[in-house]
Parts: C-alpha cells; structure tokens; sequence
C-alpha cells in the first residue's frame, strides 16, 4: 500500500498536476471522482488501494494524499522501530561517521534511526540532531548564543545592582 501510495503521488500527482487539482476540488463530487479513480486506477493499482482512494474520497480528503502518505509512513516506521533523525551539521559527515552516529543513536533513543543528513555551514561546527519534534542543539553557533545571553543577562544583572546601591546606600 505504501508503494503504490508513494507511486501515486510522485508519478501520477506529480506529473498530472491537473489530476491532483481534480481530485481536491470541493467543486467534484464523490461520485465523480469515484468514476475518475476507477477509470484510471483500475489496471494500475489493486483494488484494495482503489477502495482505499474511494473512501478518502467519501471522506473528502483527497486533497490530503500527501500529509496522509507522510503520516502513513512515520507509523510504518514506528511498527518496524524505526525513528527519523535529521542531523544538520555545518560540513558534510563521512558516511562511516554516520554510521557511528547512528549506532549511537539506536542504543539511546531504543530504536533504529533513518538518519538524513543536512549541511548548514551557519552552525560553524558540532551538529542539530532532531527526532520527531525534539531538537538536541549541540551546535557551536547555539552555544555562542547561549554565552552571549549569559553575558548580557550578567550584564543587565550588574547594571541594576549598580543602580539600587545609589538609590539605596549603606547607611541612610
């Protein structure tokens, strides 16, 4: 189902894109889309995928092919124990160093890790690791921040103390 999925929206969405306005249109009706569906899908796709685009359809979400196909595949992930690691990095990392990575990663997060490699040279050095929606920032540029925050915390912090010795001084 995942392959005929991902088939549907890179070929046939991607190359007809008038295809995949027809089939999100509010304007169709499910009966007709029901029709174009079996026009050019049957022969093409099984049928338990056919009836799986015809109930979409009844549902009205045609026009979420895509974030349903995105969703289908993070739980098919999930049932194999698997888990999507983007790891941006500011310069490319040797794939025997992914693979280090990623062994690391399965015996912490207890899974297997599809790791995506991502370059982003404004990181100056160390990497952003990002599983599902939690972000690690182990990046140089992160801890830059975070130093130039603590100094104008500090900063701030002495300013105001300077300024409640004269408001308040010893003695009065």
């Amino acid at each position: 189902m995942l392959e005929e999925l991902d088939a549907l929206i890179d070929e046939a969405l991607a190359g007809f894109p008038k295809l995949e306005a027809l089939l999100a249109s509010p304007l169709v009706r499910h009966e007709e889309k029901t029709a174009i569906l079996d026009r050019v899908f049957t022969g093409h796709a099984s049928r338990l995928f056919v009836n799986f685009l015809k109930v979409v359809s009844r549902h009205g979400r045609l026009d979420c092919l895509r974030a349903i196909r995105q969703q289908a595949h993070k739980l098919y992930q999930e049932m194999q124990g698997q888990v999507r690691v983007r790891m941006t990095t500011a310069t490319a990392v040797a794939p025997a160093q992914a693979q280090q990575i990623a062994a690391a990663l399965a015996v912490s997060v207890g899974r297997q890790p599809i790791l995506e490699t991502v370059v982003d040279p404004a990181l100056v050095a160390g990497a952003v690791l990002r599983i599902g929606d939690t972000v690690y920032d182990g990046s140089v540029a992160n801890q830059l921040q975070q130093v130039r925050q603590q100094m104008i915390d500090r900063s701030v912090h002495e300013i105001q103390s300077r300024r409640d010795s004269f408001r308040n001084p010893a003695g009065s």
